[in-house]
C-alpha cells in the first residue's frame, strides 16, 4: 500500500530543508527580507503577480505572501519531490500556485497560462545550476513576459572572476565562512546531502524519490560557470534589462536586481 504524505510531515521536511540551507546561507532570512522589500518597492501595486523561479518547496514564496498578503505567487520548479512537499504543506494558500516546468527548456512561460504580465520574477539559490546558454535563454524569456518596468531579483552566491579580481573574490568567500563559523562554531546538525539521505530513507517519499531519480535533476548543480556574477550581469543586459546591479550583499552572497525597460 502506498503511503500518503500528510501536511504535518511535509511541513516537518520543509523546516528541516530551511535549517540545512542555512549551512550555506547564514544570512538567508536577511536576504529573503531584502528581496521582499524590493518587490514591495517596485511592484507598483498592492496585489503583484510574482514568479518564483526554481522555487523548491516554496520557502521564499510563503515568506513573500506573509509580507504581501494580496500578492499571487506562481512558484515554478522541475523537482517533483520538492514541489509535492510545497503543495502539501501550503495547501491552504490559494494565492500560491505551484507549477512543474523545466526552466532550461524553451517555452515554459506559455505553459503557466498567466492572465496578466508579472510585476516581478524572483529566485533564490536556484539559477546557478543552469549552463550559461540556458541562463541567457531563461532571462530572455523572463523579459518577454514581465510588465514594462518589472524587476527580476536573484539571490545567490555569485562569485567574482578570480582571474580578474583574486583578492576581492577571496574576501567575498572569507566573509561568508567567518560569519558561518561565528554563528555555528560546532557546525550545523544537517547538511544538504544529509537532508537528501534522510528523504531517501522515508518510505512515504519513496515514489517521489524514484520519480526524481528518473528525471536526474541534480546534473551540474554545483560548479557551473553560472555561479559567476559576470555571467548573470551579461546575460541580463543581453536579455534587454535596462539596469542591472547588486542591491544587497554579504560577501559573495548577493541580491542581484534587473529592471526591465519601461
Amino acid at each position: 500500500m502506498t503511503q500518503v504524505l500528510t501536511q504535518p510531515e511535509a511541513t516537518r521536511w520543509i523546516e528541516r530543508w530551511d535549517a540545512q540551507q542555512e549551512v550555506y546561507l547564514p544570512d538567508r532570512e536577511e536576504r529573503f527580507r531584502a528581496l521582499i522589500d524590493a518587490v514591495h518597492e517596485c511592484a507598483g501595486r498592492s496585489d503583484p503577480l510574482v514568479l518564483d523561479l526554481g522555487c523548491g518547496p516554496g520557502s521564499l514564496a510563503v515568506r513573500l505572501l506573509g509580507q504581501i498578503p494580496a500578492a499571487t505567487v506562481v512558484a515554478v520548479d522541475a523537482d517533483p519531490l520538492l514541489l509535492e512537499l510545497g503543495r502539501t504543506a501550503w495547501a491552504g494558500l490559494p494565492s500560491l500556485q505551484f507549477a512543474e516546468q523545466d526552466l532550461s527548456r524553451p517555452g515554459w512561460p506559455a505553459a503557466l497560462r498567466l492572465d496578466r504580465r508579472p510585476d516581478a520574477a524572483v529566485s533564490t539559490t536556484a539559477l546557478h545550476w543552469l549552463r550559461p546558454d540556458a541562463l541567457r535563454a531563461l532571462y530572455t524569456e523572463v523579459a518577454s513576459v514581465l510588465r514594462p518596468g518589472g524587476v527580476l531579483l536573484n539571490g545567490d552566491h555569485l562569485r567574482r572572476d578570480e582571474a580578474a579580481e583574486p583578492t576581492l573574490a577571496r574576501l567575498d568567500r572569507a566573509l561568508i565562512e567567518r560569519e558561518e563559523h561565528r554563528r555555528a562554531p560546532e557546525g550545523r546538525a544537517e547538511s544538504w546531502l544529509g537532508w537528501w539521505d534522510a528523504v531517501r530513507a522515508d518510505p512515504a517519499l519513496a515514489a517521489l524519490v524514484a520519480e526524481r531519480d528518473r528525471r536526474a535533476p541534480e546534473a551540474n548543480h554545483h560548479g557551473s560557470p553560472s555561479g559567476l556574477l559576470g555571467v548573470h550581469e551579461d546575460a541580463l543586459v543581453a536579455a534587454g534589462f535596462a539596469e542591472v546591479g547588486t542591491i544587497w550583499q554579504r560577501g559573495e552572497n548577493r541580491l542581484l536586481c534587473a529592471v526591465l525597460r519601461a
